[in-house]
């Protein structure tokens, strides 16, 4: 199955290089792109692609602004977006995770990251695993939150889904945390599906956010 993807960056040559990267890729489709998040919006509801690729930092609509926007759309709709940044500047990244992307991805990544970071998130999965985002988000939480807030519907997990929570804040994929608790990886999905349910969370990025803020896990764990 061929996965879509429109390309949202200020620079033309940010959006080539990227395109001619995942053009290269037998499974991946650039069908469009933008060079800011109104064009983005737009051309997003026009293609209906799979996975977006949005620069954070853009003229006219930002790329927290456009996200926030293409992730309101109806479910049957809505694409995976994916944030494009420079790690050390982009501090809005964090709130990118808040309104649902899947993730975020380093400009200067290999081709081959950016490539299995599409299909990561076009198969439902948030781009959580390396530790560098575990870093990134907490660092980030840290500095827009300087207490964990209380929240009631922790109450609502069992023992089990906490640990699994604790686990996928940690930045651990469902295989790892499959070894660590010597269960089926289908079982770490449905303890997963579970959480986000209770939570009232749609992925495991907002997840990861949700287990800083009120701390489940700290940055220092």
């Amino acid at each position: 199955m061929t996965i879509t993807v429109v390309v949202v960056d200020d620079q033309a040559m940010v959006r080539q290089g990227i395109g001619a990267l995942l053009g290269a890729q037998p499974d991946l489709q650039v069908i469009g792109e933008a060079s800011n998040g109104v064009e983005a919006v737009r051309e997003v509801a026009r293609l209906h692609p799979d996975v977006v690729l949005m620069d954070v930092r853009m003229p006219e609509l930002n790329g927290i602004e456009a996200a926030a926007t293409i992730l309101s759309a109806p479910s049957p709709t809505r694409p995976k977006v994916l944030m494009l940044t420079t790690f050390d500047v982009d501090d809005y990244v964090y709130e990118a995770l808040r309104i649902g992307a899947s993730g975020f991805m380093l400009k200067d990544a290999p081709a081959e990251e950016l490539a299995r970071a599409v299909r990561v998130v076009a198969a439902g999965d948030s781009l959580l695993a390396p530790s560098i985002t575990k870093r990134f988000i907490a660092d980030a939480i840290r500095r827009h939150t300087s207490l964990p807030r209380a929240s009631s519907a922790l109450a609502e997990l069992t023992s089990r889904e906490r640990e699994v929570l604790e686990l996928v804040a940690g930045g651990l994929s469902n295989g790892e945390i499959a070894g660590r608790l010597f269960v089926a990886e289908q079982t770490v999905k449905t303890h997963v599906s579970r959480v986000l349910a209770k939570l009232g969370l749609r992925d495991r990025a907002q997840a990861v956010v949700f287990a800083y803020e009120h701390g489940v896990v700290t940055p220092g764990d």
